[in-house]
């Protein structure tokens, strides 16, 4: 995720300011609307440098790669028999980590090239849905919406990628119901000493201890962000995206993230069941999964830009 103002847009203008240029260098205009290729089956979002953007395709596992300046891009990870591509997250060494869903397992892609680095495999066990990742300096973690647990997978000192994936139980406030989906979207604050979820059916909030699995709920004050999914922690603020309501949720964080206010709830015309939610600037991105219309070779589907609710 990119938190900061785009250096080529900082360098333009700095250009253009150093030359006495009479007027301001035109801002560029990102697309409000990217398309996705037809029939694609879309959940999860990540944004790196360039800008690129990442989408992964649920029914195939490929990940589709484009331009958040043109909108234009291609398919970077070719669809793959036994693979499914959910939740997705970038970290600095340009490597993309890939919840695989009900297959229990985890991939990570070279961003650059789209080729395979490592396969994980997160659970045998049945049922499970892997469902969203946050990468931090020590680790990967995974949320799984039917298993009351955390999978992580270790970083070195350097980055380098760990062995085996580890299982941590969750414990403390946070209470699965079996046959719901429960933990759904995963972030971290800046440090990665806490990690943040979301319950989709409960439409509760919790911090989780990255190294014990303890969880607090974030108090709302009673209010419910139920059909919770993608989120995204911008400093104290808390974007949840509310998937079959069309939403995202504006939470406002308390500085010890014990608690939290709903300060506004936005739609957004192109909004079509969005999933998940990625940063560039002052501009959110969100992608239209669209789950109830079925997925056909015709099917069309997109990311929808617009700025950051506050």
């Amino acid at each position: 995720m990119t938190r900061s103002i785009p250096l080529f847009l900082a360098a333009a203008l700095a250009a253009g300011a150093l030359a006495g240029a009479p007027a301001a260098a035109p801002r560029a205009v990102f697309p409000t609307t990217i398309a996705l290729p037809n029939g694609f089956g879309p959940e999860g979002i990540a944004i790196g440098k360039g800008p690129r953007f990442y989408v992964g395709s649920i029914a195939t596992g490929a990940i589709y790669r484009g331009s958040l300046l043109t909108g234009r891009g291609a398919v970077l990870v070719p669809a793959k028999s036994g693979r499914q591509a959910i939740g997705l997250s970038l970290d600095r060494k340009s490597r993309l980590f890939v919840a695989g869903g009900p297959t229990g397992k985890a991939w990570v892609y070279d961003a650059r090239t789209g080729g395979d680095l490592r396969e994980y495999v997160l659970t045998t066990a049945s049922p499970t849905f892997v469902n969203d990742v946050v990468v931090t300096r020590d680790g990967a973690y995974f949320t799984d919406s039917n298993r009351q647990v955390l999978y992580r997978v270790p970083l070195g000192p350097n980055g380098q990628l760990g062995g085996a994936a580890q299982e941590l139980p969750l414990t403390g406030d946070v209470q699965f119901v079996a046959g719901e989906f429960n933990a759904n979207g995963i972030d971290a604050t800046p440090d990665g000493k806490t990690l943040v979820i979301v319950q989709s059916n409960t439409g509760k909030l919790f911090t989780v201890d990255p190294k014990t699995g303890v969880t607090d709920e974030i108090d709302l004050g009673g209010v419910a962000l139920t059909a919770g999914d993608g989120i995204l922690l911008d400093g104290r603020t808390l974007y949840v995206v509310r998937n079959q309501l069309n939403l995202i949720a504006v939470v406002r964080l308390a500085p010890d993230l014990r608690s939290g206010s709903v300060v506004r709830q936005v739609t957004n015309p192109g909004f079509a069941v969005p999933t998940t939610v990625a940063e560039f600037g002052n501009r959110l991105y969100v992608v239209n999964a669209r789950f109830g219309t079925p997925v056909t070779p015709d099917t069309t589907y997109t990311v929808t830009g617009l700025r950051k609710p506050r």
